[in-house]
């Protein structure tokens, strides 16, 4: 009898034991882990430069400055920007300059849309002219990491970009109705992010706002929707997943 039971209550508790164990053997090795510190970021630390991989998602749109012409026109009395989404794949070349700071360049193609939404009095639902970009975007930063603390570093980033957009030419081909944007823009860049340093790679995730300062609107007197505007700057919001090592 008291083997019977004795097989009984190993039935019913062993896999509660067994979980126990494994529970506990877990958090040993999490332990272990933070008492050893930042042991995978001393790897990465002697090396005076790196390459990786970047993803990103992007909404894109613009800031709309409206003309003397919007105010006397009758026949669109409302005009917005309106964002659209896009995603980035690029290349991260990282180099260091002493122990904080870091000098980036990221050559990125992106692919983005951004909305110009036109309201006519004589029409119920607003017009809204799509402007869907493919661009070749080279940003330059410079960042600023924190001390590191158990293989986990915060940083932030500022910078300027160079943007490319190669289907501005297609686009101008196949409507000559649209709000003709330069292909050409540079922009502003800053934000900020977190390193977690892994023994293979260093995963960070990041995002970044960048707003341009130049005039991309191109002036087309014969296309109303282009009067009423004076300029257009770009602007971008960007959630970023970089791998590096």
């Amino acid at each position: 009898m008291y083997s019977t039971n004795a097989r009984n209550l190993l039935h019913l508790y062993g896999r509660k034991v067994i979980l126990l164990l494994a529970i506990a053997c877990f958090s040993t090795s999490l332990m272990a882990q933070k008492a050893r510190g930042n042991y995978n970021f001393l790897d990465f630390q002697q090396k005076p430069y790196y390459f990786g991989i970047t993803l990103g998602y992007n909404t894109a749109d613009f800031r709309i400055f409206r003309s003397e012409n919007f105010i006397a026109s009758d026949s669109i009395f409302t005009v917005q920007d309106v964002n659209g989404p896009g995603f980035n794949l690029g290349i991260v070349t990282n180099l260091k300059i002493g122990d904080y700071f870091d000098f980036r360049l990221l050559p990125t193609l992106s692919f983005a849309e951004r909305n110009i939404r036109y309201q006519n009095p004589q029409r119920v639902n607003p017009e809204t002219r799509k402007i869907q970009q493919v661009l070749v975007e080279v940003p330059f930063h410079v960042r600023y990491k924190s001390a590191p603390f158990n293989d986990i570093r915060l940083f932030v980033i500022a910078g300027m970009k160079y943007t490319f957009d190669v289907a501005s030419d297609s686009r101008s081909r196949q409507a000559d109705e649209l709000v003709k944007i330069s292909p050409t823009d540079f922009a502003g860049e800053f934000g900020a992010g977190v390193q977690f340093f892994f023994p293979y790679f260093i995963f960070s995730p990041e995002f970044k706002i960048s707003h341009g300062i130049s005039n991309s609107l191109l002036f087309d007197n014969d296309l109303e929707e282009s009067t009423v505007l004076e300029k257009v700057l770009s602007r971008t919001f960007t959630i970023s997943l970089h791998f590096e090592g």
